[in-house]
This record gives C-alpha cells, structure tokens and sequence, in this order.
C-alpha cells in the first residue's frame, strides 16, 4: 500500500511559477528574498482554491488536470498581484 502524503497541488504550481516569474526580467527591482517570496505565494495561495490529495498517483492526477492555459492564467494573474502586494509591503527593511 502506497504511503499517505498530504499534498496541495495548488500549491506546488504557485511555487514554481512564483520562482519563475520573480526571477524574471519584469520583476527585477522588486525584492528576491526567501522571506518575500513566501509572503507573495502565501498571498496567491490565499486567492485560489486548495487542490489536497493523499497519494502520489491522485497528486499526479490532479497536477496534469490543473497545468492547462487556463488555470495557469488565474494563477498567473494571483501571483502577479500578489508581487506588487508584496512589493508595496514587504514586511521587511
């Protein structure tokens, strides 16, 4: 029997194209601390619905169902917002 994990999908693909859109050309000026980028994911996580699951096979599942054009725009867009909150507070000197 395959061992129980608890995963939020949702949470995988915010942060990997948090990392991905931070690093990119459009948001050089803004900050690229670890403390930074927790809160602009934490934020975006906030916008978007929560995708958990249980095993390995249904994360697999789930992630090939939600990495479409269109759930990757809404989240694109929930992220950009969430680096100009970020941006505008960033809970740091």
């Amino acid at each position: 029997m395959p061992q129980p994990i608890l995963v939020n999908v949702t949470e995988e693909i915010v942060r990997g194209l948090v990392r991905f859109l931070l690093f990119g050309p459009e948001y050089q000026t803004f900050c690229h601390c670890e403390n930074c980028e927790m809160n602009i994911v934490a934020s975006a996580l906030n916008k978007l619905p929560s995708n958990y699951v249980s095993t390995n096979s249904k994360r697999d599942d789930v992630f090939k169902q939600l990495n479409n054009p269109i759930y990757i725009s809404i989240v694109n867009k929930e992220i950009i917002h969430a680096i100009h909150r970020v941006g505008k507070l960033p809970g740091h000197e």
